[in-house]
């Protein structure tokens, strides 16, 4: 199972959704589904974006945990 912990980067960086939507260039209903793990896929260059804005790797934000 794939784990999104955006919003635990998000509170660490003290940034908003709006925030991050605004820095990203994606929606805030799309960084929503993303961020509560409703999301089915997720582009490298977005995920690349979010990275950039939030100073941290894609291992931050993605978590792999076995069933």
């Amino acid at each position: 199972m794939i784990i999104v912990n955006l919003d635990v980067m998000m509170a660490r960086r003290k940034m908003s959704l709006n925030e991050l939507s605004e820095r990203v260039g994606i929606t805030v209903a799309n960084l929503s589904i993303l961020k509560t793990g409703k999301a089915k896929a997720v582009r490298f260059s977005t995920l690349d974006a979010i990275c950039n804005a939030l100073e941290c790797t894609p291992g931050d934000i993605l978590e792999y945990r076995p069933f």
